[in-house]
């Protein structure tokens, strides 16, 4: 951590190269602001008034209660009132999301500080952009981190509308046995030892609860995938930077008056400050990432379960509902293990590129520097699952493969 805080500022210099570094910034961060912001883990100011504090701090016990709203009730109905093992393990599957919405929002809170500095960082390298070159690679791999975050969010919440809309809006209404009451069955049913919600308004009031947390449940995912993106993102960029700058470290760039010393101590000062920020971007990942791998793991196990269950072509509501719900978990997981791969290769280029130059031509041994940018690129950190699994596509392979196992086994005990 002392690392990390000593080289924050290596290129922050007092001059600003990029004068439009704020737009260029908003253009990186503003879907991650509109995600996180709304269940309070985007980083606040350090000198931010108690006000705000408290504000926070509301926000995020709001947060928590409503996703206790959905756990603890419907743990309890499983126990006392379910008695059917398919609808048992429908509602258990559907409570395991927002038990690991619970841990990644536990994540996102505890490590407030590390999104901070993370986020210091990149304004700091668009601050301090210096070639029109170098801003158009950053730019096209934020718009690149953007699009991630614009189709994760839209299967998402598209899965929230038909879960938590079209699902129990198309389900027909149940009559009661006196036949003196008519109401519609809730996604995430309530045991009656608390309240009896087939009356209204009781049934509406738990049904806006209930989505409400569905919202909150879904858009964490959101948030920790999009800043997941992010940070991947940008650290591919900053990657790419330095290879444009190993390019024209031998013979320089037209118009810049500068020495191989200067030169090769920037390049280096720039490989330093990359690898302190995808130390702290895996530091604040593995968490989230691990969760992410086991619950997708079984998550997916489970929908393609329901999808094959409830598939019918005269109802398909129903069907398409969980069809959708499983590309989203299947593409939540899969920009995980992408992300993971990009910057592992990325990674590589740097070590291939530090060979390729004419590093032959510097004068005396300035060329043995480039060796140490090869071993250092060659133990960078690569971003894991708990500093257990590496993120990969290789991984998420396994991941689909193990979820097709675990399918397989549910089928064989169940039907």
């Amino acid at each position: 951590m002392a690392n990390r805080t000593r080289y924050l500022g290596i290129r922050d210099e007092p001059r600003i190269y990029n004068r439009d570094y704020k737009d260029d910034l908003q253009v990186s961060v503003q879907l991650n602001v509109w995600t996180l912001k709304p269940i309070g883990t985007w980083p606040k100011s350090p000198d931010r008034s108690w006000i705000e504090a408290v504000c926070c701090r509301t926000l995020h016990a709001s947060c928590y209660g409503l996703l206790a709203l959905i756990l603890i009730p419907c743990g309890m109905y499983i126990v006392l009132e379910m008695k059917d093992f398919y609808n048992q393990l429908k509602l258990a599957s559907a409570l395991s999301f927002f038990m690991m919405s619970v841990m990644k929002y536990c994540a996102l809170i505890v490590h407030q500080a590390d999104i901070r500095k993370c986020v210091e960082y990149i304004e700091g390298d668009w601050r301090n952009v210096r070639y029109t070159e170098d801003r158009n690679i950053m730019l096209k791999n934020a718009n690149f981190g953007r699009r991630l975050v614009v189709i994760c969010g839209f299967f998402m919440y598209g899965g929230i509308l038909f879960y938590y809309v079209a699902l129990p809006l198309t389900r027909a209404k149940i009559t009661d046995e006196d036949g003196n009451m008519t109401y519609r069955r809730l996604v995430y049913p309530v045991p009656k030892v608390i309240v009896d919600t087939r009356r209204s308004p009781v049934n509406e009031i738990f049904y806006f609860i209930q989505l409400l947390s569905g919202f909150v449940a879904h858009n964490i995912t959101v948030a920790a995938c999009g800043l997941a993106a992010l940070l991947a993102m940008h650290a591919c960029g900053q990657l790419q930077v330095l290879i444009s700058w190993m390019n024209h470290l031998v013979d320089g760039r037209e118009e810049v008056n500068d020495t191989v010393d200067e030169r090769l101590a920037s390049m280096i000062q720039l490989h330093v400050r990359i690898l302190n920020f995808i130390s702290l971007t895996e530091d604040l990942l593995h968490e989230i990432s691990l969760v992410e791998v086991v619950g997708c793991t079984m998550n997916i196990c489970f929908l393609g379960y329901y999808c094959m269950m409830e598939w019918d072509f005269k109802q398909p509501v129903s069907g398409l509902t969980y069809l959708i719900l499983l590309v989203s978990v299947t593409f939540n997981i899969f920009i995980f293990c992408y992300i993971g791969e990009l910057l592992a290769e990325q990674t590589m280029k740097v070590c291939e590129s530090s060979y390729m130059i004419d590093w032959y031509r510097l004068p005396k041994k300035k060329g043995l520097a480039i060796i140490l940018i090869i071993c250092m690129s060659n133990a960078t950190t690569r971003l894991t699952a708990g500093n257990i699994i590496e993120l990969s596509i290789s991984r998420f392979g396994d991941v689909i493969k193990s979820s097709v196992v675990y399918l397989n086994m549910l089928r064989t005990f169940t039907i």
